[in-house]
């Protein structure tokens, strides 16, 4: 199995913030690929039909992830995931970020003409550049068709992405001069999560990273690094965003 992770193209930059694609052409057995909450709203194409929950599909747009999901494969597959920046599902897509929280769909249920020619020329493309190249182009065209400004939840999600902490929130939102209402709506349209839940999910976020390293001693130096109140505290929170604990997932990855 290889992975790589291409630098998203510069006419796409300001909404894809990462790219992911996975080949895998000796499945012998259902490949199984954990999905846990990283803030980011993503779509995924596979050259084999990959199952998430009841959906079988070959092309899938998530909203946010806050409950752990999987992704099956059974068959030989190239896998390439569109990791969105947090605010970018309405504005591109035209669909509540709030409908698609925990609930993934078929990307052929949106502007259906189009997203079918797309999967075509996707299962029909000779390599990895020709694939990356047509989602390149097809979410450009979206980009250069966004007529709100989002600049306004860009600047929020930034900010509560570089600090998840409450008193983050409390400030942002006193600097847009938005009640708690007007914020709370803004981010259930664009995020699909409240401010405090897009919080947490960051500050989980930010400590896998680092769980993902060689750069810490014990439990309680991540979970002190990032704000929880103690290991504890942590554990819990890894354990509501993963179903296990860090423990074991350092276990399964083979890292303890």
């Amino acid at each position: 199995m290889k992975t790589n992770n291409p630098v998203p193209d510069p006419k796409i930059a300001d909404y894809v913030q990462r790219i992911l694609v996975i080949e895998n052409f000796e499945v012998t057995s259902p490949f199984i690929l954990p999905l846990y909450a990283n803030a980011a709203p993503t779509l995924l194409f596979q050259t084999a039909k990959g199952e998430i929950g009841k959906q079988t599909n070959y092309l899938t747009l998530f909203g946010q992830t806050v409950f752990p999901e999987t992704l099956t494969i059974r068959d030989n597959f190239i896998f390439i995931a569109y990791f969105f920046k947090p605010f970018a599902l309405y504005s591109l897509f035209g669909v509540s970020a709030e409908e698609l929280t925990d609930n993934p769909i078929d990307f052929k249920l949106l502007q259906a003409t189009r997203t079918a020619v797309l999967q075509e020329r996707l299962l029909n493309a000779i390599s990895i550049a020709e694939m990356i190249a047509l989602l390149d182009d097809y979410i450009y065209s979206l980009v250069t068709r966004v007529k709100s400004d989002m600049k306004v939840i860009k600047f929020a999600t930034d900010q509560i992405a570089g600090s998840p902490t409450k008193e983050t929130l409390a400030h942002i939102q006193k600097e847009l001069y938005l009640t708690e209402r007007s914020f709370q709506r803004m981010f259930d349209k664009n995020i699909g999560i409240s401010p405090n839940l897009f919080r947490r999910i960051s500050q989980f976020n930010s400590a896998f990273h680092l769980l993902n390293t060689t750069r810490f001693t014990k439990l309680s130096d991540i979970a002190f690094e990032h704000g929880y109140a103690d290991q504890s505290h942590y554990i819990r929170a890894f354990k509501e965003f993963t179903n296990i604990t860090p423990r074991d997932y350092l276990k399964f990855s083979g890292r303890v």
